[in-house]
C-alpha cells in the first residue's frame, strides 16, 4: 500500500466486539487471566496496551520496519536507546541537534560512562576520523535542528558499517516524518520520533516513537521499554494515531507554504540568511533533491539588528508583535510557532558550541503551520516594520 494508505489503515481493524472503525482507548491498567500465565496477550498495561500497540504497528508500517515501539515522550526514546549501550561505550552523534537531546548525552549519560564525540555529519570525512572499532552508536538528526543540515544518509550508513561494523545508525527523523525521507530504507538501523510534532500534529500530545528491523535490538528496547517504565497513556496513544491519518495531506501542505515563505524571506534586506532545504541556496539543495521529497515545514532564518540595540533585542520585539505565528517552543503542529534557538529549546547547549554551529541571538526557527500562507506572510512583514 502506499503511505498515504498505510497511515489510515496500517495496524488497524474494526474493534471485533462493537465495530467500532476507530481503535478504542482502552484504559484499563491490568487485564483478566483464564488462569495464571493464561491471558490473552496482555497482563499489564505497561507491559503491553491494545491502544498502544495499534500505534505501535501503524508507525512501524509508516516507516518501513518490522517493529514499532510507543514512548512517553521523544527524550524517553533517546534514553531508552542509550540504555542499550554497555558503559564506557563511544558514541557518535551529530554536532547539531535537540538541546534536550545534547542534554541526555552531556548531562545524564556521560556521568554514567559514556563517551561522546560530536561531528560535523555533513563532512563524512570529519565522520571517518570519529568513528572507532569501539563505536557503539551514531545518532544524527537529518534536517538538524535548528540548522537544517542534511547528511547523506546512505553514504553515512555505508561508512559506518565499513569502519565500525558493531555500530547502530539511529537516525531522529523527526522534522521529516517518514512522508519526506524513510532512513531505514536507506541502511539506518531504527528511526526515533518526537511524535509529539508532525506525528501527532495538533500541539496535544507529548511522545515519542521508534521503528527497527533489528528484531534482537527490538527485543533488548521492549525490554527496557517496559523495565523503565517510559510508556504513554492509551489517550496519548489515540491521539497520535488520529494524527497520524492526516500526516501525508498535512506534510504536503506544511512543505508547500515553508518554500513560499522561504523564497520571500531572501528577498528581504532584514534577513541576512535563510535555512531551507528547499532552497538552490542551502548547501545540501542537491541533497534534498535526491533523499527527502520535498524541504519541509520548518525554516530558520537570521534577523539583522536595525537601528534600535542589540539584535538580541529586536529578535524579542519581532517575536512579540507577532499576531498568527504563536512564540512558542516545538513544532509540526496545524499552527503555526517562532522561537528563538538562543534562549529557548538550545539554551542548555554551551555559548561556545552555539558560536560555532551558528546559533546566535538573530537566529530564529519557524514551524509553518496550515494557516493560509498569504496571512502569515502578512504577519511577518507587520513584525519586521514594527520592530526595526
Amino acid at each position: 500500500m502506499k503511505l498515504d494508505t498505510l497511515a489510515i489503515h496500517a495496524g488497524q481493524h474494526p474493534d471485533p466486539v462493537s465495530g467500532a472503525v476507530m481503535t478504542p482507548i482502552v484504559l484499563s491498567s491490568t487485564f483478566a487471566q483464564e488462569g495464571p500465565g493464561n491471558h490473552k496477550g496482555y497482563e499489564y498495561s505497561r507491559s503491553g496496551n491494545p491502544t498502544r500497540n495499534t500505534l505501535e504497528a501503524c508507525a512501524a508500517a509508516l516507516e518501513g520496519g518490522a517493529h514499532g515501539l510507543a514512548f512517553a515522550s521523544g527524550c524517553a526514546a533517546t534514553t531508552v536507546v542509550l540504555h542499550t549501550l554497555p558503559p564506557g561505550s563511544h558514541v557518535v552523534c551529530g554536532d547539531d541537534v535537540y538541546g534536550g537531546t545534547f542534554r541526555i548525552l552531556d548531562k545524564v549519560m556521560v556521568p554514567l560512562g559514556l563517551r561522546v564525540s560530536y561531528v560535523d555529519m555533513t563532512d563524512l570525512g570529519r565522520l571517518r576520523e570519529a568513528l572507532r572499532p569501539d563505536t557503539a552508536l551514531v545518532w544524527l538528526e537529518t534536517p538538524t535542528n535548528p540548522m537544517l543540515k542534511l547528511a547523506d544518509l546512505k553514504a553515512l550508513c555505508a561508512d559506518t558499517a565499513a569502519r565500525a561494523p558493531g555500530a547502530r545508525v539511529v537516525v531522529d527523523n523527526t522534522f521529516a516524518t517518514p512522508v519526506l525521507q524513510r532512513p531505514l530504507e536507506l541502511g539506518a538501523h531504527a528511526v526515533v520520533h518526537s511524535s509529539t510534532k508532525y506525528l501527532n500534529g495538533h500541539s496535544d500530545v507529548v511522545g515519542g516513537l521508534l521503528v527497527t528491523r533489528d528484531d534482537a535490538f527490538a527485543e533488548r528496547l521492549r525490554f527496557l521499554q517496559n523495565a523503565l517504565g517510559a510508556v504513554p497513556s492509551p489517550f496519548d496513544c489515540f491521539l497520535v494515531l488520529r494524527g497520524l491519518k492526516t500526516l501525508p495531506v498535512r506534510m504536503e501542505r506544511h512543505g508547500k507554504s515553508a518554500l513560499h515563505l522561504a523564497r520571500w524571506l531572501e528577498t528581504l534586506p532584514d534577513v541576512a540568511r535563510v535555512y531551507y532545504p528547499g532552497l538552490p541556496s542551502h548547501p545540501q539543495h542537491a541533497l534534498c533533491q535526491q533523499q527527502m521529497a520535498h524541504g519541509g515545514g520548518m525554516i530558520s532564518f537570521v534577523l539583522r539588528a536595525g537601528p534600535r540595540g542589540s539584535v538580541l533585542e529586536r529578535s524579542r520585539r519581532f517575536l512579540a508583535e507577532l499576531k498568527v505565528f504563536t512564540c512558542a517552543e516545538s513544532l509540526g503542529g496545524v499552527e503555526s510557532l517562532m522561537e528563538l534557538p538562543a534562549v529557548m529549546t538550545h539554551a542548555s547547549v554551551p555559548p561556545e558550541t552555539r558560536a560555532l554551529l551558528g546559533i546566535d541571538d538573530g537566529l530564529l526557527r519557524a514551524s509553518v503551520g496550515l494557516e493560509a500562507v498569504e496571512d502569515l506572510q502578512a504577519d511577518l512583514a507587520r513584525a519586521f516594520e514594527v520592530s526595526r
